[in-house]
């Protein structure tokens, strides 16, 4: 790493002249005054000379300016204005603390520069403050991450109740979704009712769609990055909330005051331990000994953080969340019992060990090991007792499958002055994949046998990447240009990916600002799975030599402004080329792909493009957003490279292909103690394929020939019809009070206000013909829409202390 620091120091020599002039360097970190928490992408501003920085991931900053006479104004939204003049005569370090703020004065808004949307070189990339994101409305009143984020133009849901995330056209496997920068493999609840990640335990939560920044790399459509709290350096606090359906409760505070500081937050449902004294009492009264039932999910977040000096700091952050699924019966008697039981269960594990070293006031690293686990179960048991003659039987079933990824990285972060930003690093993944087996046990009349169906062996992969860029500025241009560089090693096949990157920022006066982005990415893990409801038994699979890569490029452009220094405004449009995406072959489901899985795939492409306009207010009484996505999203598998065609290998809608997709969120605080918050969303139909031609057959009878009930139906064109249109209003009102040694907070809601019956899928049935032809067919082909959810109202009590 010595030999490297060297080169590149050498290398930013070539720069010097350009900045002739004496300058020093301000360095430090950007805090919360009240729990020492590192802000990220605050904004710190020398209006004197009109440079300016944002802290990076930890809270760190650099700003390099000349010598003199400095006027510093140091911004982040929800906090107050901190202001600090002085001359400037040498290398400096200052560590500001910013005080929270619930009402923002017009001087705190009025003295932002940097972090206005037009000054950004980023363009697709959204946060969205915590405390706004715990306000929107949500199923059951539990506060959901993902489905605030499908609230944003450019980004979908699976359908009724989903958090899946279809982000520009792409599936939730090309969404990288990290937490503390671990990977999480599995997402959803309950089969994507609720999502993993437990609000009262984040601090911040980004969406980037397009533009990707060469750091990133792995996955085609999007990446989210979600960050734990890191924990009150400063005193003992906690929050929690006792809802309909789940608890939580998270506590955080100092180790040793100022030097290290935990964070231990969890959440679980208890449906089934409520209804459980009802059930086993029915069961009982049904002739049933007991019956068992376990219907519940849980997370556990932890999180420790060390300040071993103003150099060197250490973060410990774990994830563990699961799903669990079973019914168990028992019934005795004299001569007889038996016992059945069944269920499934599935989960994640995350950890990060990260080191924050300053190596000087300009370069900063971060080194991050990383541990990551997703696994699924499922497994059914019988076992009878016969007296009399004694005989027993025995029979269960069980399989596992999953991913487990160990990976390591460091990443660089080198700030020349205002006009240069370094970044460069890299690592490598190591994933082990566990596509899963049946394994079948059973014995009777002395009879055993063991036997694993369509069993697969392990498979394992190395995925080493290395990544520059550079965040340049020329007067009104700003670029970010870099290159991310990877590769993949899978048995006998390795693959090599050069992915140039490139984002640019033009200010074009008034407060506008042009903005442009070209980005390619290659995915090389792949997740099975159905166009339906994702379920956690979905594969993950990596690419071999029969299965490619995934590969993309999305280029876009647009514009941004800053409206009354309150109202971000942008417009985007944007083209995405996707290829050798992954589908089942036609006819093929879950049950037997473990067994040669690569036969039962076919790969193809995906094109999609659109146009999105965003309207965000993040500070103030009223807050919110309203978006608009116009877009177009399709699939061809038209069996080139010998691979098996769909369609007959003719261009089709994707599923979630939404030509109109809108969503109005607006929260708005009335006084101190009450609140309001509303989310309306609406978007057109999906696409589904349904049967489309029908044939009555004739039979002859003593009185001639006549129609039969008897029918043969064939597919139709694939995705060639769309559902009803999808629409629905959430409403949360929020009463909070402060007391003496807490503050507690009542949340009354509604899901699906106006009981709007939007469809959740269509089936194939029958009518009933009133009245029928003499000989004719008595009823009719019909298709019917089933919904999901009618009005559903909830109420919650929080607190803090």
């Amino acid at each position: 790493m010595k030999q490297l620091l060297i080169v590149l120091t050498l290398v930013l020599q070539c720069f010097k002249p350009l900045y002739a002039q004496k300058t020093f360097t301000i360095s430090g970190y950007v805090e919360d005054a009240a729990s020492a928490e590192k802000l990220i992408s605050a904004a710190v501003f020398d209006k004197k000379s009109g440079s300016g920085i944002v802290t990076n991931t930890y809270g760190f900053y650099s700003l390099t300016l000349p010598r003199g006479a400095v006027d510093l104004a140091i911004t982040y939204v929800g906090y107050e204005l901190q202001l600090l003049n002085f001359n400037l005569k040498q290398d400096t370090t200052i560590h500001f603390k910013l005080k929270s703020s619930v009402e923002m004065q017009e001087v705190v808004v009025s003295a932002k520069k940097q972090d206005r949307i037009e000054e950004q070189v980023q363009m697709s990339k959204v946060t969205i403050p915590i405390e706004q994101l715990k306000k929107i409305p949500a199923l059951m009143g539990e506060v959901d991450v993902l489905k605030a984020l499908q609230l944003l133009p450019g980004v979908q849901s699976g359908g009724e109740g989903q958090n899946g995330l279809y982000v520009r056209g792409g599936s939730p496997d090309q969404n990288l979704i990290l937490l503390d920068g671990v990977p999480v493999y599995n997402v959803s609840h309950i089969g994507g009712f609720f999502s993993v990640f437990n609000g009262d335990a984040i601090k911040n939560v980004t969406l980037t769609k397009g533009g990707f920044p060469a750091r990133y790399g792995g996955r085609l459509s999007s990446i989210i990055e979600i960050d734990m709290k890191e924990g009150n350096m400063k005193e003992f606090h906690g929050e929690g909330g006792i809802g309909l359906i789940a608890s939580r409760l998270t506590l955080e505070g100092p180790l040793i005051k100022d030097k290290a500081s935990f964070m231990v937050s969890g959440r679980r449902t208890y449906v089934d331990l409520l209804a459980r004294p009802f059930i086993r009492s029915a069961a009982r009264q049904d002739g049933l000994n007991d019956f068992d039932l376990r219907l519940h999910f849980y997370d556990f977040n932890a999180k420790v953080n060390y300040k071993i000096n103003d150099k060197h700091r250490l973060f410990l952050s774990a994830y563990n969340g699961q799903d669990i699924l079973s019914v168990g019966t028992t019934y005795k008697d004299a001569n007889y019992s038996n016992t059945t039981t069944g269920g499934t269960d599935w989960g994640n594990i995350t950890t990060a060990l990260r080191w924050n070293y300053l190596i000087s006031n300009k370069l900063f690293s971060n080194t991050t090991l990383t541990y990551s686990r997703f696994g699924f179960n499922f497994g059914s048991a019988f076992n009878e007792t016969r007296n009399n003659p004694l005989a027993k039987t025995a029979f269960s079933a069980k399989y596992v499958s999953g991913i487990e990824d160990v990976a390591g990285k460091i990443d660089l972060d080198y700030v020349l002055n205002t006009q240069h930003r370094i970044r460069f690093g890299g690592g490598g993944t190591y994933h082990t994949y566990n596509p899963g087996a049946f394994v079948l046990k059973g014995e009777a009349d002395n009879f055993k046998f063991d036997t694993v169906l369509g069993a697969v062996s392990k498979a394992y992969s190395f995925e080493p990447s290395f990544y520059v860029e550079d965040e340049v500025q020329f007067g009104a241009l700003k670029a970010n240009i870099g290159l991310h560089a990877s590769g993949f090693s899978t048995k006998n096949k390795f693959y090599t990916s050069l992915q140039p990157r490139l984002g640019a920022n033009y200010l074009l006066g008034g407060g506008w600002a042009a903005k442009g982005s070209f980005a390619t990415m290659t995915q090389y893990i792949n997740l099975l799975t159905n166009e339906s409801v994702g379920l956690p038994s979905d594969l993950w699979v990596p690419s071999t030599d029969k299965v490619k890569p995934q590969q993309s490029w999305q280029a876009a452009i647009g514009v941004a402004k800053t409206l009354g220094n309150e109202y971000e405004f942008s417009v985007e449009a944007y083209y995405k080329k996707m290829d050798n995406v992954l589908s089942y072959k036609e006819g093929v489901s879950f049950l037997g792909l473990e067994n040669n899985w690569e036969s039962k795939i076919t790969q193809g492409k995906g094109r999609a493009y659109g146009v999105e306009f965003f309207v965000q207010k993040k500070e103030g009484k009223t807050t919110g957003w309203i978006g608009y996505t116009l877009s177009w999203n399709k699939r061809q598998f038209d069996g080139s490279n010998g691979n098996e065609p769909i369609n007959a290998g003719i261009e089709f809608p994707f599923r979630y292909d939404r030509r109109h997709d809108m969503s109005v969120v607006v929260s708005h605080k009335f006084t101190k103690k009450l609140s309001l918050t509303g989310a309306w969303v609406f978007g057109t139909g999906n696409s589904v394929t349904l049967n489309n031609i029908v044939y009555a057959l004739a039979e002859q009878t003593p009185w001639g020939y006549s129609l039969q009930q008897f029918e043969v139906a064939t597919v139709g064109e694939k995705n060639a019809y769309r559902m009803p249109n999808y629409h629905r209003l959430d409403i949360n009102l929020e009463f909070s009070k402060k007391k003496k040694y807490y503050e507690r907070k009542w949340s009354i809601g509604a899901y699906n206000a106006y009981n709007r019956a939007n469809p959740y899928t269509i089936v194939n049935g029958t009518k009933t013909i009133k009245n029928p032809v003499p000989g004719g067919p008595t009823y009719q082909n019909v298709y019917r829409q089933f919904s999901l959810f009618p009005i559903i109202p909830s109420i919650a009590y929080g607190f803090k202390f």
